[in-house]
């Protein structure tokens, strides 16, 4: 059995931040834990806006607390995002994302296949693919 808090892993290595300042993930279980999926608990922080595209990687992402939005680059959609949303990126959506209500957005992150722990986004918004 695993058990951890975040308080502790928020004091630890598993702390990553973004070096553009947009973000920080608490990275609570990864590729080493062997579940086959690692989970996170990310801040987005207010007035920022973040371009993501993980090709190697599948997310969901259940806003827990404040309030944003999500626009899709190959068709331009926005979606609304706040506490009780879920967003799926199950084919690879290239995105960008924003904490646009003047109030951070902590969410709850799944990632298939999951992360080693030190990944952060690549000058066109990706991860490294899973050696």
């Amino acid at each position: 059995m695993i058990v951890r808090t975040l308080e502790e892993c928020q004091n630890s290595e598993r702390r990553v931040v973004a070096e553009n300042g947009n973000w920080e993930s608490v990275r609570m279980l990864l590729r080493d834990d062997n579940m086959g999926f690692s989970f996170h608990i990310t801040t987005i922080f207010a007035n920022t806006d973040t371009h993501i595209h993980y090709k190697n990687h599948l997310e969901s992402v259940y806003c827990v607390s404040g309030e944003g939005e999500i626009q899709t680059t190959a068709d331009g959609k926005t979606y609304q995002i706040k506490p009780g949303t879920l967003y799926v990126l199950d084919k690879h959506d290239e995105h960008q994302l924003r904490a646009n209500k003047g109030v951070d957005m902590v969410m709850a992150c799944v990632f298939n296949p999951p992360l080693t722990g030190m990944e952060v986004h690549d000058k066109d918004g990706v991860y490294p693919a899973a050696e």
